[in-house]
């Protein structure tokens, strides 16, 4: 009942209590992501170098702090399987939000849908890195930022939208 509710109308029209429901989840998945990013920076450094010792070890660097070992083919598929399933759906959700915003059209479309070519080439390039395509490290670190950045510029327009709007 409430997500037709929500499709039906603009977020700016809804309820108090759909409001304050929407601004619940929307703080709680938030909590998660950045938790999430929060990992990729532990184990990444959020650099090139970080990001391909990740997927495929650094056993041969004798300097190495921590030694990592390559990704088995079930680690690295069950990653990018559970990946892609669960940021597809958070962000098929914050879409269908800013759908519900009055923002200008081109605005809107991009962060309704970049989101997803950066999933494909966020996890896709951590398979083709994995698989040896050791360039692709580069375009993880882009996507990556770029889903980031997607994600808060849907916050932002859907609290706007919900709060800050007459």
């Amino acid at each position: 009942m409430c997500l037709i509710m929500i499709m039906s109308q603009s977020l700016k029209d809804q309820s108090k209590e759909v409001k304050h429901l929407i601004s619940a989840f929307l703080f709680v998945l938030s909590i998660g992501y950045f938790t999430g990013i929060t990992f990729v920076d532990e184990t990444t450094d959020q650099s090139p170098k970080g990001i391909e010792e990740n997927y495929l070890g650094n056993e041969n660097d004798e300097s190495a702090m921590e030694m990592k070992f390559k990704k088995s083919e079930q680690e690295i598929l069950n990653i990018v399987h559970t990946h892609m399933l669960s940021i597809s759906v958070i962000f098929f959700l914050t879409g269908i939000l800013v759908s519900k915003t009055s923002i200008h059209s081109l605005l809107m479309k991009v962060l309704m849908i970049e989101p997803f070519v950066s999933i494909l080439l966020t996890f896709g390039g951590i398979y083709l890195l994995w698989s040896g395509i050791i360039w692709m490290k580069y375009i993880v670190m882009v996507s990556g930022i770029a889903m980031t950045l997607a994600f808060i510029g849907a916050l932002i327009v859907i609290f706007k939208s919900m709060y800050f709007t007459n």
